[in-house]
């Protein structure tokens, strides 16, 4: 008997494997701190919750990993209707990544998801559009998640 524990680490993993390579291109990477877009003082892969000093690669890396894994969990408490959805998971721990946990379960995305309307989920990404740099990025994971919206 699959427990549900062990089908959200499954889920989570399945969805790692496209997440994680998606958000380390769309966040780039700075092994030393800098301040973002929006004035906020950030290091590797958009990290603002870390000490900020210089990082290796691997650090960064581990960081990234950890960080997607444990959003992973958040973005699936608030919205298991997608556990079974990888790409339409991966998208929504992008959007998590970026706009945060709680931004992300309060959002009209999660709604629509747990309503069962997965593609309008999807096409909520493109509601959080600011500052307006991020439109390309919210475009790109609103069609990932469009392509597991099946």
């Amino acid at each position: 008997m699959t427990t549900n524990r062990t089908r959200a680490t499954g889920a989570i993993a399945a969805a790692l494997i496209v997440a994680t390579p998606f958000v380390a291109l769309r966040e780039g990477k700075r092994n030393d701190p800098y301040v973002d877009t929006v004035g906020v003082l950030t290091v590797c892969h958009g990290e603002t919750n870390a000490p900020m000093r210089r990082y290796s690669d691997v650090e960064c890396k581990a960081m990234l990993d950890r960080q997607l894994s444990e959003y992973g969990g958040q973005v699936l408490r608030c919205t298991p209707s997608i556990a079974d959805r990888p790409r339409v998971l991966a998208a929504a721990i992008s959007l998590a990544y970026n706009i945060g946990p709680s931004g992300y379960c309060r959002s009209t995305a999660a709604r629509r998801f747990n309503s069962g309307n997965i593609a309008d989920g999807c096409r909520a990404f493109m509601l959080w559009n600011r500052p307006p740099e991020i439109i390309g990025r919210r475009a790109k994971e609103r069609d990932l998640c469009l392509s597991g919206a099946g």
